[in-house]
């Protein structure tokens, strides 16, 4: 995923240079997409996304003190 974020981008940079403006903003602006669209992945994913134990509650216990 993250080559086509690159490969974007560089298509941005390359039409800003020898083709339409208009066009290397529209490809800038899927790059900028595809970014979003990979950070979302990263985060909401259940196999590689962030692991944050303070929102995992099925792995909840009593809390300390409390007898069952």
């Amino acid at each position: 995923m993250m080559v086509a974020v690159f490969a974007t981008m560089l298509l941005a940079l390359l039409l800003s240079r020898v083709g339409p403006p208009w066009l290397a903003i529209l490809s800038l602006i899927g790059c900028l997409g595809l970014s979003v669209g990979l950070f979302l992945f990263e985060i909401y994913s259940p196999d590689y996304g962030f692991r944050m134990p303070w929102l995992q509650t099925m792995l909840d216990i009593s809390p300390p003190g409390r007898l069952t």
